[in-house]
């Protein structure tokens, strides 16, 4: 049966974070765009970056500098076209920020003039960090979701999850195949809508909730990845999973995260005993790149026996550092734990998705309209490994090139589509909810024990053989009960796990976030795992 949209718009953005929402208002000033968010528009990754964005603003810095910086954080893989792209980009679009209004720290020069307060952070070799004191990722969202809200040509639906995109084949349309909107699900009026659109983006974030422990928000279920899988498209990297080395170790706040700024400047990582251990592992020390840094401390946990390691930033002036971490201070004095006075209890957990579904320098993927920006792609920026504060970047600088060709290439006049309705006539409502809640804690288990920090084949075959069977029953739930948040975030779970451990079985190596005890050793050259829904597997 054929009707019309319940909702249509020109661009229809899934994802409410610094990614979709500058491509957003980049886009508003001439179409109108709808914004899905999944839970409160400001929920998302972006809102709980601590450290700040990359950029060269320093007279001594340069953009070959954090070229390089971001080649060798990458363990040789980054593209370096994707790289010079950004680092060339970065400035313009970090400035289009501050033209929106978000404040970043600013100090008072020796000539008396001010300027921004630059931070470092691992793997960079200059101080070209800008940030908001230690609550980047608030300030910029904020700042975003406030011009948002307040434009007449953005529409911002909350609490809606996209349940799939809608391809022009797959419903009998003729031309290119082409995406032509999407499927969503209202969770207020518990009802699935229909969205017809020119062109959507996929700005969803990663997928670190497919591990037990995680410093993401709970929404990052790799929802725009499984999508873009189901419609097509290629995904890549999906192996290189970033543990950040220092997540709070605390009943009460399991996913806090403790910024890389704090090693920034000067913080040093301890033993029990409270002797420093990141000297034996690396001549960067606490600035080398996250996954050395996540390791040592994995292997020290390991080696001693011990459930956490500890990061001490006390031996620092306290007004110090009171006035540049003082979320971080204030959140950990509530624990009972004073940053300025003794050692914080840490341990790494999940946090960035390297990898992605592919796009080029313009956001777009392997189906024509369909975009996708940001920690949900796959732009070849971050290699086997994420340099601090480039993911915010990755943001702004795809925002403003997808943004671009989406204008250019938006037709002056829309062609009016009949889209089919969701049909829900042969499905009831779930009568047994606690299948979904044991597999849902059993694929973040499983995945944190055979695919997390070091790897084995055998470690991989069991998590595949897992998550065949996973798939088998969800599949069979999904067919024949109504869908639910968490039956749709499971589901796409479950497709990015068997990604990521057939990325992971793929690379005979170890590289990067990639660590195999069965493949120690680099090979001599290696490029991107990727996967291809038409051949399913190509390395």
């Amino acid at each position: 049966m054929k009707m019309t949209p319940e909702l249509s718009c020109d661009v229809l953005i899934i994802g409410s974070g610094a990614a979709g929402l500058s491509v957003a208002l980049r886009l508003a000033a001439h179409h109108n765009v709808i914004v899905l968010s999944k839970g409160p528009i400001s929920e998302g990754s972006t809102f709980y970056a601590q450290g700040g964005i990359a950029a060269v603003f320093d007279k001594t810095d340069s953009i070959e500098s954090h070229v390089e910086d971001t080649l060798i954080a990458g363990a040789g893989i980054v593209e370096r076209h994707a790289a010079e792209f950004v680092a060339s980009n970065a400035r313009t679009c970090v400035q289009w920020l501050i033209d929106q209004g978000v404040l970043f720290d600013t100090e008072i020069t020796e000539n008396g003039d001010a300027s921004y307060h630059l931070t470092r952070e691992g793997g960079h070799s200059h101080r070209r960090i800008l940030h908001a004191a230690d609550h980047t990722g608030k300030a910029v969202e904020n700042t975003l979701v406030s011009q948002a809200l307040n434009h007449p040509n953005i529409r911002v639906l909350e609490r809606a999850n996209a349940v799939d995109l809608i391809i022009s084949d797959k419903i009998g349309l003729p031309g290119t195949r082409r995406v032509v909107g999407a499927w969503i699900w209202n969770r207020d009026k518990e009802h699935v809508e229909t969205c017809r659109a020119t062109a959507v983006v996929l700005a969803t974030g990663g997928a670190s909730k497919v591990y037990q422990y995680t410093t993401n928000p709970d929404i990052s279920s790799g929802d725009g990845i499984a999508m873009a899988w189901r419609a097509g498209c290629r995904v890549a990297n999906l192996e290189f999973n970033q543990f950040h080395p220092t997540a709070l170790f605390h009943p009460q706040a399991r996913n806090f995260l403790l910024t890389e700024a704090l090693r920034g400047e000067g913080a040093h990582l301890k033993r029990p005993d409270g002797t420093r251990f990141m000297p034996d592992f690396d001549p960067r020390g606490e600035l080398a790149p996250r996954d050395v840094v996540a390791r040592a401390i994995d292997h020290e946990m390991k080696r001693l026996g011990v459930d956490c390691m500890y990061l001490d930033i006390s031996h620092k002036p306290q007004e110090f550092v009171r006035h540049h971490f003082p979320t971080i201070y204030e959140k950990l004095l509530g624990l009972g734990i004073d940053l300025t006075k003794e050692p914080v209890p840490i341990v790494p957990a999940a946090h960035y998705t390297c990898g992605g579904v592919m796009i080029d320098d313009h956001g777009r993927t392997d189906v024509d309209g369909l975009y996708a920006v940001g920690e949900v792609s796959y732009s070849g920026l971050h290699g086997a490994n994420r340099m601090a504060s480039n993911s915010l970047l990755e943001c702004l600088v795809y925002g403003w090139s997808a943004a671009e060709d989406i204008s250019r290439r938006m037709p002056q006049t829309e062609t009016a589509t009949a889209l089919p309705a969701w049909d829900e006539s042969r499905v009831d409502d779930a009568d047994e909810r606690v299948i979904l809640q044991h597999n849902w804690h059993e694929l973040r288990l499983f995945m944190w024990d055979y695919v997390g920090i070091v790897r084995t084949t055998k470690r991989l075959e069991r998590a595949l053989r897992r998550i065949t069977l996973l798939q088998q029953e969800i599949d069979e739930y999904y067919a024949n009960f109504r869908v639910s948040n968490n039956l749709l975030e499971l589901r796409n779970l479950v497709q990015v796990a068997e990604l990521i451990v057939r990325c992971a079985m793929a690379r005979k190596e170890s590289r990067g976030l990639h660590y195999t005890l069965d493949y120690p050793d680099l090979l001599p050259e290696s490029g991107p795992t990727v996967l291809s829904p038409q051949t399913h597997i190509n390395t």
